[in-house]
């Protein structure tokens, strides 16, 4: 049966979570590495400890800043990975909502961890600086109206297209406000992000993330990749790169992806990390796929 593995993004953060996995091999270097180019203790602020002294100037030792989310869960997710890897585990295709895709394509051998790991810096720094817009969930809509009513209102659009059934906005706080209340749904619900992420608002971040990009080596992936932009299967390093490059104002193509696992076959699709949000999205899309979830070394029976 055909496996795929996925990761989830921000929003699957939670204080504790990286006691399951510190037992893992290489976890505390990792973590020691990281907290080290972070200038703060990413390990005690995981445990939702406040952190001492060496802060990024406004930046609090808290787990829900984005500059220390993203890393958090890079560090985490890519332990999981590699004590699969150990264990000879191995994944048809891969997958990632927003920063999982970067742990997506170090589970595929695109880079090394430590290149996971500058990219991920970067990329949360620049996501936090790029302040002064607003996301809402969306849920229990009309497709046909939701499209209709963005469309003819200027300064949002669809950032994670998570589901037939849930859809995040993302734009300026006027315009996600005013479409939140005007299409008919069940809920929407504003969400406690700094900025408009997955939108036209990121361009400056993601032309800044882009220059990043074009001084790392992408290698050719060993099992397909999913990108958020383009969720077709590819395993060239060139057309990753494009893809993840894009990504910042692109938007989440999730509902599309959750439709390749179907058309690959994908018999289960484990999620690897904290929480289970892209395993509720599957279970309710994909009715035929399995689902499992992988967050500490007790799940990968150790």
């Amino acid at each position: 049966m055909a496996i795929a593995w996925v990761f989830p993004g921000q929003g699957s953060q939670k204080p504790g979570m990286a006691e399951g996995v510190i037992g893992l091999p290489g976890a505390r270097e990792r973590f020691d590495r990281a907290s080290e180019r972070l200038g703060r203790d990413l390990l005690a602020i995981c445990a939702g400890a406040e952190t001492d002294g060496a802060e990024v100037a406004g930046a609090p030792g808290d787990l829900n800043d984005t500059r220390n989310t993203q890393p958090a869960l890079f560090v985490i997710e890519s332990l999981l990975v590699d004590e699969l890897r150990r264990q000879g585990r191995q994944a048809e295709l891969v997958a990632g909502h927003s920063l999982g895709e970067l742990v997506a394509l170090y589970a595929a051998g695109v880079f090394d961890a430590e290149t996971g790991l500058a990219l991920m810096q970067r990329r949360s720094e620049l996501m936090a600086a790029a302040g002064g817009g607003a996301m809402a969930a969306v849920m229990g809509f009309d497709r046909d109206e939701l499209e209709r009513v963005v469309a003819a209102t200027e300064g949002v659009v669809i950032a994670n297209d998570n589901s037939a059934a849930q859809v995040v906005l993302s734009g300026t706080p006027e315009a996600v406000a005013s479409v939140s209340a005007t299409v008919r749904c069940k809920r929407a619900i504003p969400l406690a992000v700094s900025g408009a992420f997955h939108s036209p608002f990121m361009a400056a971040a993601a032309e800044a993330f882009a220059a990043t990009l074009e001084a790392v080596p992408f290698a050719d992936a060993r099992i397909p990749v999913l990108s958020n932009a383009d969720p077709r299967p590819a395993t060239s390093a060139a057309v990753l790169k494009e893809r993840l490059r894009q990504q910042m104002t692109m938007g989440v193509r999730w509902r599309e992806t959750m439709e390749q696992l179907v058309s690959a076959g994908i018999g289960t699709a484990v999620e690897i990390g904290p929480g289970n949000v892209l395993s509720g999205l599957i279970k309710r899309s994909c009715p035929a796929i399995e689902t499992a979830q992988i967050a500490s070394a007790a799940d990968l029976g150790l």
